[in-house]
């Protein structure tokens, strides 16, 4: 049917259980909270997540496992996310015929089916808000650390032709941050000079300004220090098109990263005013 929705996650370890979410933070999960509600509204056939804590050397791989379930301690910070249990369906065939799209355009994409992958969290913590009934099947994948941004941004087109030509109804995630230069300590922002980088990018999305954005992007990654070198985003701007409207629903910083929350969809919204003030001034 189409690509119904496309979305800018953060999935940040400290928004992973509700009950733990510090202040700054807050406004993350409530932006979160409502795209979930718009997600339950589409009542979508599949999820397609690209995550920047899968990463990948030198392959493009798609987990087409039919079920995904385990338990996730995440090597990066196990204090946080210990024994984290998820348990969400997969959809093989289209995942195979994701990989079967990214090879016939000549890029290298292997199929991962293994009930025994465990997940990153990059994959699980926007899920646990946006889908927490884990009642939608979800196909993930990873970020290839070898693929350039016009190769990255190439393997998006590809899969939004497959999605698009499908008899399903798909919702697709970016999940990752803007400007990504880490610090210790989750209350702290992104510099001055990285976030007015941040702030220019967004505004050519809030301006459906996708050509432009795909443009800046090598080198707004390299001076802000995007995370995933940007591929997340790379790949977005790959499966977006001109009738795509951005709405933007809050950010946050951790660790001095900025991690906005952000859907693309064809319905008739505002652009700035869906920008709190304060993000440009």
């Amino acid at each position: 049917m189409s690509i119904e929705l496309s979305v800018i996650a953060p999935h940040v370890p400290s928004i992973c259980h509700k009950d733990q979410v510090p202040e700054f933070q807050q406004e993350m999960v409530a932006g979160l909270k409502v795209v979930s509600e718009e997600i339950a509204e589409v009542n979508p056939d599949v999820i397609v997540l690209i995550s920047c804590h899968w990463p990948s050397t030198f392959n493009h791989y798609v987990d087409c496992t039919p079920v995904h379930k385990g338990f996730l301690t995440a090597m990066e910070i196990p204090e946080v996310i210990k024994d984290v249990p998820y348990h969400y369906p997969g959809d093989e065939a289209l995942g195979q015929q994701l990989v079967q799209a990214g090879q016939a355009a000549g890029i290298p994409v292997i199929e991962l089916n293994d009930p025994l992958y465990v997940w990153d969290y990059g994959t699980l913590v926007p899920l646990r808000h946006l889908v927490p009934n884990e009642n939608i099947p979800v196909i993930n994948m990873c970020v290839t650390l070898t693929a350039s941004i016009e190769e990255t941004y190439k393997w998006g087109q590809a899969i939004a032709e497959v999605l698009r030509a499908s008899d399903k109804k798909c919702v697709f995630v970016a999940s990752g941050a803007f400007s990504h230069n880490l610090v210790r300590g989750r209350h702290n922002k992104p510099s001055i000079a990285e976030h007015a980088i941040d702030k220019r990018f967004l505004e050519l999305l809030m301006n459906k300004e996708y050509q432009a954005a795909y443009d800046m992007l090598p080198q707004y990654a390299s001076a802000a220090k995007v995370e995933s070198g940007g591929r997340h985003l790379a790949m977005l701007l790959g499966i977006l098109d001109q009738e795509c409207q951005a709405a933007y629903y809050g950010d946050g910083q951790s660790s001095g990263s900025w991690n906005p929350v952000i859907t693309f969809s064809k319905k008739n919204v505002s652009s700035i005013e869906q920008v709190a003030e304060e993000v440009f001034a």
